[in-house]
């Protein structure tokens, strides 16, 4: 397992935010979908993208992959669609990407061929009943090793109404927008309790548009979709991440002057509330139309409602283990069913080098300090926790040595690279 040894540095700097992994997987499955060629640039090719990328091969998608020429370290991938999926008894290694398995599943639904879907790691046992619902009401045959994966999923999906909680994941809504406008016949998804990760529903509504489809969202309460919709190819460029800026943003506010580069105010990214709460905790920002300027801040205590921004919690956990005060997490139950128990792996770590962290159900209450010790933790192989742990060392006592840090190859693989550029201090022979 890759380890890294951190001394204890101030970052600053300018740094271009990688491109938003959720835009990029949409804008790839939209592309695939769309007869004709589509391009699609600022992509990073993160474990994730790799996995939505190959299982769009898979399906019948020809792609191709040329450098960027707007920024370096990018790339622009042509994609030549295939509206008509005919794949039979094929496969798809989804590795680690929850993204890609359940935007991908419904997809088995249009080809009505045989579709068996892999992984590993913690997606191996990632919940997908709301899929099996409908395929029993649907009569398509399914089966899995004791609910988890390989799942083989063979028939065709039918035009209807579709009952989907709105509390369990964002995913299972957005892979049916894939799907359902292709169908011969209109359909409905209707939202049975409250739907948290607006933002990430929005995004999904926002990139079908761009490529052709139109989806009627009636207050998050019920989608509306015509069927016999097609994909019309495009140019598509990924802007940057606020899920990923937002490292970037509290190890501005913790050691130094920050510009983060490549990000958009008008985002619909829900984690763009990243800025409401750390503005909010008291940080200073200069928030211009594509970047934001963060300038080292002391931060105090807060409540933070993690329902519509999930991604954020261990970051936001890690600026609250150095505010003055207490912070509340709350309504963050999702969390124990992501790449890790994000709740039991960040309290675990932050408590093991001097945090003062209160695991709850479905939140954390973090008691804040002036500094950390330093020490070992581990990042549950999970890229947030890793990056986030990375941010704490900024104000660590000691060297923190972080076991497990191949982890961010899974969204954002040239971070340590970055790190080290924005002034981080990294023992070379840790690395792996």
């Amino acid at each position: 397992m890759s380890s890294i040894k951190i001394y204890p540095s101030k970052l600053k700097g300018d740094i271009k935010v990688p491109p938003s992994k959720s835009l990029s997987h949409r804008a790839i499955i939209c592309a695939g979908l769309s007869d004709g060629v589509s391009d699609i640039d600022n992509l990073i090719f993160s474990n994730d993208i790799k996995a939505t990328l190959k299982g769009m091969k898979a399906l019948g998608t020809s792609i191709e992959c040329i450098e960027s020429e707007s920024y370096e370290d990018t790339y622009c991938v042509s994609l030549r669609g295939n509206s008509n999926l005919k794949a039979t008894n094929t496969s798809i290694d989804c590795e680690e990407s929850g993204s890609t398995l359940r935007f991908l599943i419904p997809f088995a639904g249009l080809t009505g061929g045989r579709i068996t879907f892999t992984g590993r790691g913690k997606l191996v046992e990632r919940p997908l009943d709301a899929y099996y619902k409908i395929f029993d009401k649907q009569n398509i045959e399914y089966n899995n090793n004791n609910g988890k994966l390989p799942l083989k999923v063979k028939g065709r999906l039918k035009p209807g109404t579709f009952k989907i909680q709105g509390d369990v994941s964002s995913q299972f809504i957005s892979g049916l927008m894939f799907v359902l406008p292709l169908l011969d016949g209109d359909s409905k998804i209707e939202i049975t309790t409250k739907l948290e990760s607006k933002g990430y529903v929005d995004l999904t509504i926002d990139v079908l548009n761009k490529f052709g489809i139109e989806i009627e969202n009636r207050s998050y309460k019920e989608f509306y979709i015509k069927g016999n919709q097609k994909y019309r190819n495009r140019y598509y460029r990924v802007e940057g991440d606020f899920s990923q800026a937002a490292f970037w943003i509290v190890a501005g506010i913790l050691g130094g002057d920050i510009r983060c580069k490549d990000l958009y105010t008008n985002s619909l990214q829900g984690d763009k509330a990243i800025l409401e709460i750390v503005q909010r905790m008291g940080a200073k920002l200069e928030i211009r139309e594509d970047d934001i300027e963060i300038n080292k801040s002391e931060t105090l205590g807060t409540v933070i409602d993690a329902s519509q921004c999930p991604d954020l919690v261990p970051i936001l956990a890690v600026l609250a283990a150095l505010s003055d005060g207490t912070t509340r997490i709350i309504n963050a139950e999702r969390l124990r069913i992501k790449e890790s128990d994000r709740l039991k792996a960040i309290s675990t770590e932050l408590n093991k080098i001097g945090g003062k962290v209160k695991e709850l159900e479905d939140g954390l209450i973090i008691e804040g300090k002036k500094d950390l010790k330093g020490g070992t933790v581990d990042s549950w192989n999970d890229h947030r926790i890793a990056m986030a742990l990375a941010v704490a060392s900024i104000k660590c006592t000691e060297p923190l040595i972080i076991t497990g840090s191949h982890a961010v190859k899974k969204s954002y693989p040239d971070f340590w690279k970055d790190f080290i550029k924005m002034g981080g201090k990294i023992d070379e022979q840790y690395v792996g």
